[in-house]
């Protein structure tokens, strides 16, 4: 099988920040395909999400089955009795699930060695990256030489949000003409409500706060 330049696989999840990377792949690439992992997340309907839009969008889509993290790696995100909270004193937020982006993006370029595609792309971001260690530019640049190494194809990691905050993220969705879309049929709360989520956990406030940000300075660049 060809490795094609213009092929891509989009790591997606159905939430602000992968939606827009999927809606940012589909401009750049002649063929866009996603994948969603089932890791055990407590809200399933993050998963039905990713299938409505990629489906919506006319999108081939994969589910993955890596539950063993679930075994590995208990956090807020797949226990019901672990409080969703912010880190302190140093410590990471209870949302990090130890080990996720190393699998997922590995999974994500094993399936696109498969299908033949170039590129991998991911919403992973640094600037607003809540401390999660396997958000960091360092990481995936080095998983990106590593993965080269083990399949022996030259993959790219595409990071489009490595350096974008909240804020910036809304205005890219906005450049790609899909601010609304992304605003209304995403899920990015923790605690699995669509659109603009429960306004209380740190992934609402987090998303509505670059939100506002972006709407108040667009206005006042119309004004």
């Amino acid at each position: 099988m060809s490795f094609a330049e213009e092929k891509a696989v989009v790591v997606f999840s159905g939430g602000q920040d992968s939606t827009t990377c999927l809606f940012w792949a589909l401009e750049r690439f002649q063929e866009v395909i996603a994948v969603t992992f089932d890791y055990g997340q407590r809200h399933a309907d993050e998963i039905e999400v990713a299938r409505d839009i990629a489906a919506e969008l006319g999108v081939e889509h994969h589910v993955l089955d890596m539950s063993l993290l679930n075994q590995l790696a208990p956090n807020a995100l797949t226990r019901n009795d672990v409080k969703v909270q912010a880190g302190e004193d140093g410590e990471l937020p209870s949302t990090f699930v130890e080990g996720r982006n190393l699998l997922f993006f590995s999974f994500a370029s094993i399936l696109a060695s498969q299908k033949g595609a170039k590129h991998v792309v991911t919403g992973v971001c640094e600037t607003d990256y809540s401390g999660y260690p396997d958000c960091r530019d360092v990481f995936v640049k080095s998983l990106n030489v590593s993965l080269n190494l083990a399949v022996g194809k030259e993959f790219v990691l595409h990071t489009p949000l490595m350096w974008l905050d909240k804020k910036e993220t809304w205005e890219l969705a906005d450049q790609l003409d899909r601010l609304s879309y992304v605003k209304e049929k995403t899920l990015t709360c923790y605690h699995g409500i669509r659109g603009d989520g429960c306004g209380e956990c740190p992934a609402c406030i987090l998303r509505q706060a670059g939100y506002e940000q972006y709407i108040q300075e667009k206005e006042r660049e119309i004004e």
